[in-house]
């Protein structure tokens, strides 16, 4: 074989091995996003009446940042949850009040994105208003933050009740003053929902739906946010008055991590 023959080899060897190393994030880039299983929803498919105010998809939440996995303030549920909102929301209009998601199907990458905001001890921006009496070290020694979340196996959702006509809420605005989420509700940020003592994500123990220094109208509209929903099917976890859970899950074991986003569903009837 000649020199120019050897030389020839040598660099075509190299350009093919230049062209592999190049191709690998390429086709790391195309790999398709996870999609849902066919009975997860859009809630808006099955009662569009149920008004949606997603906090994650905003910087409106204890993070105070959008929170990795929302691309869109949508609310996704397996079908038997969203059915089960909808009878409870059947039954609310009646009575002149209609349900108001806050959260719903929650992709694990945000419950990652929540623990890595916890162990930042120095990011405390969102403190005043969401956790002003606990020790940001504490959160996941009293359960405010964990590794896992309920809301990732499809069938929980975080609501509260709002009073029919629906008033609009004012849009939130990063660096604005943080007022805390127990203060009274005419002092704290102006939700268009009724008064359940507390703002939605307090971590305190005024949200456990039955703490004793809750009383009055803010009792008797937390009864008739849990009584409803229960009564449909859906479980209040006794720490978090907005937290509910349909039973029997169709997934209780399974913690899924597609995007908050229509292009997790498209192609649904």
């Amino acid at each position: 074989m000649t020199r120019l023959s050897t030389t020839l080899r040598g660099l075509a060897t190299a350009v093919a091995a230049l062209f592999a190393v190049t191709a690998v994030p390429a086709s790391a880039q195309a790999r398709p996003e996870p999609r849902a299983p066919e009975d997860f929803v859009a809630l808006r498919g099955v009662d569009p009446t149920i008004i949606e105010e997603m906090r994650y998809v905003t910087a409106h939440n204890f993070v105070g940042e959008r929170v990795d996995g929302y691309r869109q303030p949508l609310c996704i549920l397996t079908r038997p949850a969203a059915e089960a909102l909808h009878r409870a929301q059947t039954r609310l209009l009646r009575q002149g009040y209609s349900l108001k998601v806050y959260d719903c199907y929650r992709p694990q990458r945000a419950v990652d994105h929540f623990v890595r905001w916890a162990e930042d001890l120095d990011d405390q921006k969102m403190k005043a208003e969401f956790y002003p009496e606990v020790d940001k070290t504490r959160l996941f020694t009293d359960g405010y933050i964990a590794e896992k979340s309920g809301h990732s196996r499809g069938s929980t959702v975080d609501l509260t009740l709002v009073r029919l006509p629906a008033k609009p809420t004012r849009p939130h605005h990063p660096g604005q003053p943080l007022v805390s989420c127990f203060a009274p509700q005419d002092e704290r940020f102006p939700d268009n929902s009724v008064d359940m003592g507390t703002g939605y994500d307090c971590f305190d123990t005024r949200s456990h739906t039955l703490d004793p220094r809750i009383q009055g109208d803010q009792h008797a509209n937390r009864m008739l946010l849990k009584n409803t929903l229960e009564d449909a099917g859906l479980v209040n976890l006794p720490e978090e008055w907005w937290h509910f859970t349909y039973k029997p899950e169709p997934y209780p074991d399974t913690y899924f991590d597609f995007p908050v986003s229509a292009k997790s569903l498209a192609g649904r009837r």
